[in-house]
């Protein structure tokens, strides 16, 4: 007989759909701009020969929105990558120990991102740097790695506090 993947008992599933509400709605948002884009390109390209400028701009933007929206809600339901191979045969408080760990590494990591990406975005602007395709100020771009870097360090404190109460992401 196979295994059975674990269920969510209702609680739990129910505390997991109001979190990601804000997730959910931006990825959706995000990938409906991106099919968008990319179907107005093709189409344009396939009856005009001609493409659209914008298009890989805005799709290299929209996919780095989408990477740092779906990193939010990896940390906080602890879908994240792990290793948990060796995590397994340690017991359960230092399993918490090591999650807490991982998280807290995660959050130095991310914190460099904030600050490296919002000097780029500082440097974009005050230097007025251009995007190469279409010409538009560059810094459009790069504000959202700082602050999107910021909003995944928001759900990696929710994470780590949900690991030190004993739910979600602290029990796997």
């Amino acid at each position: 007989m196979e295994p059975q993947p674990p269920t969510l008992d209702a609680e739990r599933r129910d505390l997991l759909a109001r979190r990601f509400r804000v997730e959910r709605h931006l990825g959706a948002a995000v990938m409906l701009a991106l099919c968008l884009i990319t179907l107005a390109n093709v189409l344009v390209r396939y009856f005009t020969d001609i493409s659209f400028a914008f298009t890989e701009e805005i799709s290299v933007a929209l996919m780095v929105v989408m990477t740092f929206v779906a990193s939010a809600k990896a940390f906080l339901d602890g879908n994240q990558i792990a290793v948990t191979w060796f995590v397994q045969f340690f017991p359960r408080r230092a399993q918490r120990a090591l999650a807490i760990f991982s998280l807290a590494a995660s959050v130095v990591m991310f914190a460099i991102i904030v600050w490296y990406g919002g000097r780029m975005a500082w440097d974009d602007y005050r230097f007025e740097v251009t995007s190469p395709g279409i010409g538009a100020p560059q810094w459009l771009y790069t504000v959202w790695l700082p602050l999107l870097a910021a909003a995944v360090i928001l759900r990696l404190v929710q994470g780590m506090r949900d690991v030190l109460r004993g739910r979600l992401g602290g029990e796997r």
